[in-house]
């Protein structure tokens, strides 16, 4: 049985993938699925880009899909945006995937399958109580005592993956062998890819300006508004960048001025990255925003899809 298709533009965080997604989607008669880690929270609105829903000129699916405070894995996501894919193809419609969150993506478009896990489990609970206590890289370091190739894998910032390799020594499997196994998947759609990609000296502008549109827009009173209702409380949202930074300046930790300026040392990061796992992926045909209008690509990214 042949596999269904999909369209995917991909990119790091500022590179316009929102606007050329819409524009395509708009041309070939498509609706937008987000593939955004953040973006399926409720309420997080400015600090994640989400296009606001005044201005949005076609369908977005897959943002706002819960509350911030419910845990939301990526097997969830990979679930629940399939069924939007699959729901948008028996209609005839063309899914355009729009986002920078590569496993995130690659749960959706390959085969990969994921360890359960106990969400609110006791494990989860005692390994965040230690990180708590005792600190990030003392949780970073209790995983390169156990497994150390896992350990090598994983930044000891990113508390809620150190948390799951635990969690997976726990049931006896190794994040370092799971994560090697999911570079050997079949594909789940036939994906066609493209990518945005800008100067590193032009994306980090763009990133810097985003960021200071956002302070300009109201993050500081959506944070404070969110911190009322749980955020800080809410493991994964309140981790997310440009909401972990202004909840410091609100706690007096840090002034406002240092909260912006690490938002945007800490998205150049996060582009960095989101562009090191994109480039592992063969399949990607970047086109360069300096060499193309974005009406050249969009044509070219349309006539491609229509191209048998």
């Amino acid at each position: 049985m042949s596999l269904s298709r999909v369209l995917c533009i991909v990119g790091p965080t500022g590179s316009g993938k929102s606007q050329l997604s819409e524009l395509v989607t708009m041309e070939l008669g498509g609706e937008v699925v987000s593939i955004d880690a953040m973006q399926v929270y409720r309420g997080m609105d400015i600090g994640t880009a989400k296009t606001p829903r005044a201005l949005r000129r076609c369908p977005l699916h897959m943002v706002d899909v819960v509350d911030m405070g419910t845990p939301y894995s990526v097997s969830l996501f990979q679930r629940d945006a399939r069924a939007c894919i699959d729901g948008l193809v028996s209609r005839g419609k063309v899914p355009v995937l729009c986002g920078g969150t590569g496993l995130y993506l690659d749960a959706v478009i390959d085969e990969m399958s994921f360890p359960k896990g106990d969400q609110m489990g006791d494990a989860r609970r005692r390994y965040e109580e230690y990180a708590q206590k005792h600190g990030t890289q003392a949780l970073h370091d209790l995983l390169a005592q156990r497994d150390s190739q896992s350990a090598n894998l994983i930044h000891p910032n990113n508390q809620r993956r150190v948390i799951r390799a635990l969690e997976m020594l726990d049931e006896g499997t190794s994040y370092a062998k799971h994560h090697e196994g999911l570079k050997r998947r079949a594909p789940h759609y036939a994906a066609r890819l493209w990518g945005i990609e800008h100067s590193r000296e032009r994306l980090y502008e763009r990133i810097d300006a985003r960021v200071d549109d956002m302070f300009a827009n109201g993050l500081v009173s959506e944070v404070e508004q969110l911190a009322a209702h749980g955020l800080r409380e809410s493991t994964t949202a309140s981790q997310a960048i440009g909401y972990k930074e202004v909840l410091l300046a609100l706690d007096g930790t840090i002034s406002m001025d240092e909260a912006r300026n690490l938002v945007k040392r800490n998205t150049r990061r996060y582009a960095k990255r989101q562009l090191s796992w994109l480039k592992r992926d063969g399949r990607v045909s970047w086109l360069r925003a300096d060499e193309h209008t974005t009406q050249q690509m969009v044509a070219r990214i349309c006539d491609d899809w229509r191209t048998p």
